[in-house]
């Protein structure tokens, strides 16, 4: 998360996601720790897990010394922790690259009653023609402004898309169904707009043009009192 804008934006959005109750949240995937640099000002005590000890290594850097934040190893598809324990469960782009979906009701188990999932993700496989056409010309103004992108190791990807369980891509409705049979409720879907917005001002229109194009949702649901 580039800007203080954009922060802000998605602590708006989680906020209404966890509700006013959640204190004790479960972080998955945590990755660098950009969504938890969100949760902690938010007076959220975070545990989190990530598989990578690269990634441990950068968040527990990048948070040296917060209160109420514990950073460990860990699968977020089993995540081993205790159950009942947590009053929410919160991943950023870690879904679409589940190889078991199995994995929601290890979620459903560590929740308490009434605490809730907040799933941040996209279908990073489909695109409408109308985002390819964007994704084109933000690859050509790229080019042509000289702009360099991050190298990317084609076949480890294809891989690891042929490994996961939505390798299709990922949509909310059939997220939903498998959420559902996992045992959770209330449902509320939104795109992220505020962060959107927050991440195209002040953008070249390079960077401008991929914002959105992947389909992105947030999704949450609650474990039944």
């Amino acid at each position: 998360m580039a800007t203080m804008a954009e922060r802000e934006a998605w602590a708006t959005l989680l906020r209404r996601h966890l509700g006013a109750e959640a204190r004790q949240v479960l972080e998955l995937a945590f990755g660098t720790g950009e969504v938890t640099g969100v949760l902690l000002p938010m007076g959220l005590s975070v545990t989190g897990l990530d598989l990578t000890e690269a990634m441990l290594c950068r968040a527990k850097a990048k948070h040296a010394g917060a209160p109420g934040l514990r950073l460990f190893l860990g699968d977020a598809e089993a995540t081993g922790e205790p159950g009942a324990a947590y009053d929410a469960v919160v991943s950023r782009h870690l879904v679409w690259t589940l190889v078991d979906p199995a994995a929601f009701r290890d979620w459903h188990r560590v929740l308490r009653p009434g605490g809730r999932v907040v799933i941040a993700d996209g279908d990073y496989v489909r695109q409408g023609a109308f985002d390819r056409l964007r994704l084109r010309l933000s690859n050509w103004l790229a080019t042509a402004q000289g702009a360099t992108s991050p190298a990317i190791d084609w076949a480890a990807h294809a891989a690891i898309q042929r490994q996961v369980f939505f390798r299709e891509g990922l949509r909310p409705q059939p997220l939903r169904r498998m959420l559902e049979e996992a045992g959770f409720t209330d449902f509320r879907l939104e795109r992220p707009r505020g962060p959107h917005a927050a991440q195209r001002r002040g953008a070249p229109l390079r960077q401008k043009l991929r914002v959105g194009i992947w389909n992105s949702f947030v999704l949450s649901c609650g474990k039944p009192d």
